[in-house]
């Protein structure tokens, strides 16, 4: 089990839950941060690029950071970032869409004045047929184990 930096490893591999979209979530989440017509109509999103109902990117970083808080990489302690690398968003999700989100440890840079070290996790959400969706590479700050 993960409790400090110490214990990644390169090549380290995580695994979250799922969460389902459904239409609702996605006109919700439109209405509040992303009005545009291909997230909160139909009928506008068949003309649009998408070509039907899409969920926002914002929305879908949003539901791969819930993902990834979830599964608890750094065991007990939070997420905390200095940054996004390579964000991608790589195919529309859409209502009903059922994610997961896959990581592994890419590279890890302990820190020479601090307590701490630098974990580069690569996370890619992917949908329910497998498709990846949506892609970023935090620079995440974890604890060092106490001498």
């Amino acid at each position: 089990m993960v409790e400090w930096f110490d214990d990644l490893k390169i090549g380290m591999r995580f695994a979250s839950g799922k969460a389902t979209v459904s239409k609702e979530d996605i006109i919700r989440f439109a209405a509040e941060y992303d009005p545009q017509p291909f997230h909160l109509d139909e009928e506008a999103a068949k003309s649009s690029v998408f070509k039907g109902l899409a969920a926002s990117g914002w929305q879908t970083a949003a539901i791969a950071m819930r993902l990834a808080t979830e599964c608890r990489p750094f065991g007990p302690h939070p997420l905390l970032g200095a940054g996004v690398d390579d964000l991608r968003w790589l195919k529309p999700v859409r209502p009903g869409d059922t994610l997961h989100l896959e990581g592994e440890v890419m590279e890890l840079i302990p820190s020479r004045s601090k307590p701490q070290g630098v974990a580069r996790v690569k996370w890619t959400a992917f949908n329910q047929h497998g498709e990846p969706v949506y892609t970023f590479n935090p620079i995440a700050i974890v604890p060092s184990r106490p001498n």
